[in-house]
C-alpha cells in the first residue's frame, strides 16, 4: 500500500468511527464510586483492629515512624479486600529515574505440600519488594553485575485496584533504592525534602507561638494539559510513534490563530472520553475537578484538587497512564509531549503548591489583610528568598529535550525564574523593605451596568500567565514543569529550598529572640533584611518581553534557555551541599541524576535523528521525487505539444529535493559519529550543538516540499487533519 493509500485509509477509519457504547449507569451518585477502588483509611478502619489502625494513621497523618509489628496485619486486610474485587496479582509500583512508572507483578496463590494453592501475603512482602536495579537509569549508583535493588512500602500513599477485563491487581505504591540504600527513584528524595521542610517549618510555628505543631507537609496540584488525536493518524506517523512528536508538519491554513478553541464548547467525542476516563480516575481516588479545551486545536487539559505532594506526584503519574488507556478505547491517543506540533501552543503541567498543616491550615494562605498577618508574610517571604537564591535548581527541575522547545515560546514562561505576587503583596512587600507595612489593598468591586447581574468582586491583584512562579491567592503556582514530566522533581526542589530558607530565617528570629528583641521587631527586621537581599526575584512584568531578558541580567537573575545549560546546575558545590545538608540527597545521588539527566537527553535526541533521517529518506524524499518525476514529464509533454510551461512548481520542487538531500547527507555524517571516550556530558553537547541543528535542517526541507507536492502523494498526515477531533 502507497503512503497516501495509507493517509486515506487512516481518514476513512477516523471518519466511520463509531464511540463506544455507554458504561456507566445513568442512576450513578456522583460519589457513590469515588475511591471504590482504593484501600483507603475508611477502608482500613473497618477492616484493622483499632490500635493497628491508630498506629497507621499516625504515621499516615502526623508522619511518626512506622511500626513493622503493624505490617502482618495490614498485609492480611489487604489482601482480602483485594481478591474480593478480583484481584489475582499484586505488583509494588515505582517511579524510576525514566520518569515512568515500573511495577513488578506476583501472584497471590502458592503452592501448599497436598499440590494445591493458597492466597499469602505476607507483612514483609508488603514492606519490601525486589525488583532489578540494574536494569533502570542510576547514573553510575549501580554497575551492570550489582542487580539487586529493593521496593519499600509508601504507607503514606494508598494501595489501589487495577482493573482489566481479564483480572485485577492490588497495587502498592512504594519507593525503590539500592542494595546500599541509596535511591534510585523519584519519591525517596521528595518523601526526604517534605520531613526536611517539615521540620524547619515548624521551628517557624513554634516562633509564632504553636506548641506542638501538627506536621507541616506540602501540597500540589498539577493541572495537566494534553493533546488529543485519533489512533489511526497516530499509527500513521512514524515520527510520532518514536518520539512522540511530529518531527516534520507545514503549518495549517488555520491554527490557533482565532482563538476560538480555548475554552470552547468540548466536541462531544472528547468529552466522552473525559467523562470516561474521569469516572476511572474518580474509582483510583484522583480527585479530577476541571476539565477545558486549551488554546491550541486538540488541546485539553484536566486539573484535580490539592492533595499531599507525594500523594498528588503518584495520582499524577496514575492519571497519565489511565487517560492512555481510556482514550484507547474511544480511538484516540494521548500525546503528553511538551511540543508535539510545532507552530501551536505546547503542554505543561502547572504544578499549583502551597504548605500547610491539621492545626494552623494553609500557611500560604494571607487573608483579608496581609501586612497584619506576620506568619504568612515570614512563610511567603521564605519563598521569595528560596527562589532566588535556587533559582537555577528550580529550572534545572524542569530541563528536558523536549521541554526545551516550550519554554520561553509564548505558551510558557521564560527560563528566567521570577516571581510573580501581584498587586497586593507586591505593595505590602514594598512597605516592608521601606519601613514596614501598614496596609493593603483592598478587593475591588466589578460594576457591570446590567440590572439582572450583581456587582462582582474583583481581586486585590490581576494573575500572570508569562510568571514562572507565581502567587495565585492562597498559593505559588510553578508554571515551568513539563507536561510529559513527574512533579516528584520540582517538589522535591522546592521542598528543599524552602527547608533551606525557613532554616534561615528560624535561626535569625531566634537569636535575635535569645538577644532580647522584641519578637514582631526580629520578624520585621528579617523580612526587611529578605526583600532587600532577594527583592529582585520579584517581578509582576510582562516576561515575554524581549526587554525582560535585559532587566533579568541588571538584576543578576539567571537565564538559561535550554536544557544543556540548566542541568549543570546540578554538579555544583552548592548543589551538593544543599541537598546533603537536608539529607535528601548525598553526592552520588546527586550526581547520578544530573548523569541520567544528560543521557536521557542524549538519547532522546539521538531517537528523534535516526527517526528523521529514516522517514525522510524513505518516506517523504521519494515522494518528493515521484512528483518531480510528473512535473517534468508534464513539461516535456507541453514543450512536444509546443507550448510554454509554467516552471514555478517544478523549480519549488526541484530547490526543495536538493535542500532535502543535502540536509539528510549532514544529518546522516552526524549520526555516524562516534566518541566511545566522551563523557556524558560531551554527548548531551554534541546532541544539542550538531544533531538537533540537523534535524531542524531536514525539516525545514521537508515542510517546504509539504507546501509544494501533490497532496495524494503525500504520505504523512498533516497538521490539518490530525489537529481536528471529528
Amino acid at each position: 500500500m502507497s503512503g497516501s493509500a495509507a493517509r486515506l485509509k487512516a481518514i476513512d477509519a477516523v471518519v466511520g468511527y463509531q464511540a463506544p457504547l455507554e458504561r456507566f449507569s445513568p442512576t450513578e451518585a456522583p460519589g457513590e464510586i469515588f475511591g471504590q477502588n482504593v484501600f483507603s483509611k475508611a477502608v482500613m478502619q473497618t477492616r484493622l483492629p483499632k490500635p493497628i489502625f491508630t498506629s497507621l494513621l499516625a504515621t499516615i497523618e502526623h508522619s511518626k515512624p512506622l511500626d513493622p509489628a503493624v505490617a502482618d496485619v495490614v498485609a492480611s486486610a489487604m489482601k482480602d479486600w483485594a481478591i474480593e474485587r478480583g484481584a489475582t496479582h499484586y505488583a509494588h509500583v515505582f517511579y524510576p529515574l525514566t520518569g515512568l512508572t515500573a511495577e513488578k507483578h506476583d501472584s497471590f496463590l502458592e503452592p501448599d505440600a497436598s499440590g494445591a494453592s493458597m492466597a499469602e501475603f505476607a507483612g514483609k512482602t508488603l514492606l519490601q519488594g525486589e525488583p532489578d536495579a540494574s536494569s533502570f537509569p542510576n547514573g553510575g549508583l549501580r554497575d551492570t553485575f550489582e542487580a539487586r535493588g529493593y521496593t519499600g512500602w509508601d504507607v503514606t500513599s494508598p494501595a489501589y485496584i487495577l482493573e482489566n477485563p481479564h483480572g485485577n491487581t492490588l497495587c502498592i505504591p512504594t519507593v525503590f533504592v539500592s542494595w546500599t540504600g541509596e535511591a534510585l527513584d523519584h519519591k525517596t528524595p521528595l518523601l526526604r525534602s517534605q520531613q526536611a521542610m517539615n521540620v524547619h517549618a515548624q521551628r517557624i510555628l513554634r516562633l509564632f507561638g504553636h506548641e506542638d505543631p501538627a506536621a507541616v507537609v506540602s501540597f500540589a496540584g498539577a493541572e495537566q494539559e494534553y493533546f488529543l488525536i485519533d489512533r489511526s493518524f497516530y499509527f500513521a506517523r512514524p515520527d510520532l510513534l518514536s518520539s512522540g512528536r511530529t518531527l516534520f508538519g507545514a503549518h495549517p491554513p488555520k491554527g490557533q490563530e482565532f482563538d476560538d478553541h480555548y475554552f470552547g464548547a468540548i466536541p462531544e467525542r472528547v468529552l466522552g472520553f473525559m467523562l470516561d476516563a474521569e469516572r476511572e480516575l474518580f474509582k483510583l481516588g484522583i480527585p479530577a475537578k476541571t476539565r477545558h479545551n486549551e488554546v491550541a486545536p486538540g488541546q485539553f487539559e484536566i486539573a484535580p484538587v490539592f492533595e499531599k505532594a507525594n500523594l498528588a506526584s503518584d495520582h499524577q503519574q496514575l492519571l497519565m497512564v489511565t487517560m492512555r488507556r481510556v482514550a484507547q478505547r474511544h480511538g484516540m491517543e494521548v500525546l503528553f509531549h511538551e511540543k508535539p506540533f510545532a507552530g501551536v501552543n505546547g503542554s505543561g503541567k502547572h504544578v499549583n503548591f502551597s504548605i500547610g498543616n491539621a492545626g494552623q491550615g494553609n500557611l500560604l494562605n494571607p487573608g483579608d489583610n496581609p501586612h497584619d498577618n506576620a506568619q504568612f508574610l515570614v512563610f511567603c517571604a521564605a519563598v521569595i528568598r528560596a527562589v532566588h537564591r535556587h533559582g537555577g535548581l528550580l529550572r534545572a527541575s524542569v530541563a528536558s529535550s523536549s521541554n526545551d522547545h516550550r519554554l520561553g515560546a509564548n505558551e510558557a514562561p521564560p527560563a528566567i525564574m521570577s516571581i510573580f505576587l501581584g498587586d497586593q503583596l507586591a505593595d505590602v512587600f514594598d512597605q516592608i523593605a521601606n519601613g514596614g507595612a501598614t496596609s493593603s489593598k483592598e478587593r475591588g468591586t466589578l460594576v457591570l451596568g446590567v440590572d439582572t447581574i450583581p456587582d462582582l468582586p474583583a481581586d486585590a491583584g490581576d494573575r500572570n500567565r508569562t510568571s514562572p512562579f507565581a502567587f495565585t491567592g492562597n498559593r505559588f503556582e510553578f508554571r515551568a514543569p513539563g507536561a510529559s514530566q513527574s512533579i516528584a522533581g520540582p517538589m522535591m526542589v522546592i521542598n528543599t529550598i524552602l527547608a533551606e530558607s525557613l532554616d534561615v530565617i528560624a535561626g535569625k528570629l531566634e537569636a535575635a529572640v535569645a538577644a532580647g528583641t522584641e519578637f514582631n521587631v526580629a520578624v520585621q527586621s528579617v523580612l526587611a533584611e529578605i526583600m532587600a537581599a532577594h527583592g529582585s526575584v520579584v517581578f509582576n512584568g510582562d516576561g515575554y518581553s524581549p526587554g525582560w531578558h535585559t532587566e533579568a541580567a541588571e538584576r543578576g537573575l539567571l537565564n538559561l534557555p535550554t536544557c544543556l545549560e540548566a542541568l549543570p546546575q546540578f554538579d555544583t558545590d552548592e548543589a551538593r551541599t544543599l541537598f546533603s545538608t537536608y539529607g535528601v540527597l548525598n553526592e552520588r545521588e546527586l550526581a547520578s541524576r544530573y548523569e541520567v539527566a544528560l543521557e536521557q537527553y542524549a538519547l532522546s535526541v539521538s531517537v528523534e535523528a535516526r527517526s528523521t533521517l529514516e522517514v525522510a529518506t524513505t518516506a517523504l524524499l521519494p515522494a518528493a521525487i515521484r512528483y518531480q518525476s510528473e512535473l517534468v514529464a508534464n513539461a516535456t509533454g507541453l514543450k512536444a505539444l509546443g507550448y510554454e510551461h509554467d516552471p514555478t512548481s517544478l523549480d519549488a520542487v526541484s530547490n526543495g529535493v536538493l535542500e532535502l538531500q543535502k540536509a539528510l547527507a549532514g544529518l546522516r555524517a552526524a549520526l555516524a559519529h562516534d566518541d566511545e571516550d566522551a563523557t556524558s556530558f560531551d554527548h548531551a553537547c554534541y546532541a544539542g550543538t550538531t544533531l538537533i541543528p540537523k534535524i531542524r535542517a531536514v525539516r525545514a526541507a521537508v515542510d517546504s516540499l509539504e507546501d509544494v507536492v501533490a497532496d495524494d502523494l503525500w504520505p504523512l498526515a498533516t497538521y490539518q487533519e490530525m489537529l481536528v477531533i471529528l
